[in-house]
């Protein structure tokens, strides 16, 4: 009896929590946000103390949403079910970013590329290796990831990237890769290996154009840096 009392007015309060997010979407705090979301999956439970032990845990709505599955489990009451349906958000989040792959726009600015490489590697706890891939106007062919690091360090696949810049017919490539720790510098292996690469690419006409380091909140340009001239 105690539990379907519980059920009903879980459900009685998230029917005022839904009108009152309908009618203003903007003022529901972030704990209210996250119950009303976190309720599409769990259907019969109240989701408030999830909502506020995330939070807490991990200290805001956006850590929540990219934080990793192994972390999130460690959440009493965040299951497979919960696991699936953030990693479908995640998933629809960085396709929505990876649009200009279709409509093939202009990548003439950092921004642009650090924007697509946030919605894949926000939260993300290693080290990985995307290539964004152009055509001779520096319009994006391909956007792709080409290596993920284990143990603090990431392997460049310099033959992979090559062969995929071939096989596109791209003239140009940005690297981005990130740094979990928060520190934007490249390492001198970072540049090193560009360096390495660039060298190997003009013997096939091929320019690479950037290396962007992106942590959550800043990015580096070793081009705008003028670390990529020898």
């Amino acid at each position: 009896m105690m539990n379907d009392i519980s059920r009903l007015s879980a459900h009685g309060h998230r029917a005022r929590l839904r009108k009152r997010f309908l009618a203003s979407p903007a003022e529901l705090p972030d704990y209210e946000l996250l119950e009303l979301l976190l309720g599409y999956v769990l259907l019969r439970k109240d989701t408030k103390p999830l909502s506020k032990e995330l939070l807490k845990r991990f200290g805001s709505l956006h850590a929540v949403l990219v934080a990793p599955p192994v972390e999130l489990r460690e959440c009493r009451g965040f299951g497979p079910s919960l696991e699936a349906f953030w990693t479908v958000l995640k998933e629809c989040s960085a396709r929505c970013a990876e649009m200009p792959v279709r409509a093939k726009i202009l990548l003439d600015k950092p921004e642009k590329v650090v924007h697509m490489a946030r919605k894949r590697l926000s939260g993300c706890r290693h080290e990985e290796i995307w290539g964004a891939f152009l055509d001779n106007q520096n319009h994006l062919l391909c956007w792709r990831s080409l290596s993920r690091g284990t143990g603090g360090q990431v392997f460049m696949p310099m033959q992979e990237v090559l062969a995929l810049a071939l096989e596109f017919h791209a003239t140009g490539i940005i690297l981005v890769h990130n740094h979990p720790g928060g520190n934007v510098m490249p390492s001198p292996q970072d540049i090193d290996i560009t360096l390495s690469l660039a060298r190997a690419a003009r013997q096939l006409s091929i320019r690479v154009l950037d290396h962007i380091i992106v942590t959550d909140e800043q990015y580096l340009s070793m081009n705008e840096k003028h670390m990529l001239h020898e």
